[in-house]
């Protein structure tokens, strides 16, 4: 009886053992840092989404928001800049990939600050100039209208488009060589982002619901408001964007062992960002009655003010 016993044990303790997860070593087979890519490629086809009731959704407000490249916590985000790095990516070299692949970009609304979802610039692409348009640089150039050999080699890059359909492929590409003249002005994204309470979890929940790379063209002192909504060259939901977010690390900030994807550093909020609106029954953006610098601050902080006052009369103490 004992030695059947026995035998029970140990062939449970084998069956444990086997369903552990596989000990990985830092280092792969040719002794360096091992990326896990398998792993991730795994991991990112089961994305975790949390299912919110409509029902249980009593409260919820629209914001929009400014993640700035030159901000210190937001450095991952905007390094490596070249574009044949093997290993990492930059924020704007995956969304560029990403929708010369298959994704859907949205075309920004002419008149209003807020985007509409109903226009898929991708559809027709090929016959689309605006949507080539709107991911192209300015090619430096002289008052004569001469291009400028800032490098001093003897090459003019006189092909200012990022991305643009190749007739003989018949697909959407991605340019390389104009990587590094675009990249130059995409210091700055534009994010909408719906902050809701569910009554069903108790607690205030936050979610990217878009974001928009801004290109930087024209003059802030003339109009800011115009400047900024002449700037969204497109609106990417981040539903569609989620899935190549959750397949790339970022590029390590002073730790190699610590690494974070894409989606993880958005998931955790941990980047830096600053208000510029919310949804009101006027239809504005803080720059749209706040012109000088002073009145705007203060209205960012009112705006953040009563978020967080929210959710702290939610309880009682």
């Amino acid at each position: 009886m004992k030695r059947i016993l026995l035998f029970v044990i140990f062939a449970c303790s084998i069956s444990l053992v086997q369903a552990q997860q596989q000990v990985l070593s830092f280092f792969d087979k040719n002794g360096t840092i091992r990326l896990e890519t398998q792993e991730l490629d795994a991991a990112a086809d089961t994305l975790v989404t949390v299912f919110h009731r409509k029902d249980d959704v009593v409260w919820a407000r629209l914001v929009y928001r400014v993640i700035d490249m030159r901000y210190k916590q937001n450095y991952q985000l905007y390094f490596p800049r070249t574009a044949d790095d093997p290993i990492y990516r930059s924020l704007f070299k995956l969304i560029a990939e990403a929708v010369a692949d298959t994704m859907s970009v949205y075309r920004p609304n002419p008149r209003e600050f807020t985007p509409m979802y109903n226009e898929d610039m991708r559809v027709n692409a090929s016959h689309n100039a605006e949507f080539m348009n709107d991911f192209h640089f300015f090619a430096l150039s002289d008052e004569f209208g001469q291009y400028i050999d800032k490098d001093g080699d003897g090459n003019f890059n006189t092909d200012p488009f990022i991305i643009y359909y190749d007739s003989v492929q018949h697909k959407m590409v991605f340019n390389v060589h104009s990587y590094d003249d675009y990249v130059q002005n995409q210091i700055k994204y534009l994010i909408q982002e719906v902050i809701f309470f569910d009554k069903h979890t108790s607690r205030l929940h936050r979610q990217i619901v878009a974001i928009a790379p801004l290109q930087l063209h024209g003059r802030l002192e003339d109009d800011p408001m115009d400047f900024l909504k002449n700037s969204i060259t497109c609106w990417i939901l981040y539903h569609d964007l989620r899935p190549y977010l959750a397949k790339n690390y970022m590029i390590p900030l002073l730790n190699e062992t610590k690494r974070v994807t894409f989606d993880e550093f958005f998931q955790k909020r941990l980047y830096t960002s600053y208000l510029v609106g919310e949804g009101n029954m006027y239809n504005r953006m803080i720059l749209d009655y706040a012109k000088k610098e002073v009145d705007a601050k203060k209205e960012q902080e009112r705006i953040e003010a009563e978020l967080l006052n929210f959710e702290q009369d939610l309880w009682e103490y």
